[in-house]
């Protein structure tokens, strides 16, 4: 038997998985941990919409504050 790591939009999944589900000797097993919930993709979203280009600094500059925040 093969192993597969699949990934696919968001609004296609209960159609795979419903396919999937009728296919005999298949598992189907969900790795979440690492995913984003919708209402924090929701947000990061919203405030990118929003930003102003004087909102964003350079990584240089952020590196520097954070070092002389940290390293004081």
């Amino acid at each position: 038997m093969r192993q597969l790591t699949v990934t696919i939009p968001d609004d296609f999944y209960e159609t795979f998985i419903s396919f999937f589900k009728h296919v005999p000797d298949v598992s189907i097993d969900e790795n979440t941990a690492n995913e984003i919930p919708l209402w924090q993709q929701e947000m990061v979203l919203e405030r990118l919409k929003n930003a102003k280009p004087e909102d964003y600094i350079s990584w240089e500059e952020s590196k520097k504050r954070l070092n002389t925040k940290w390293n004081k």
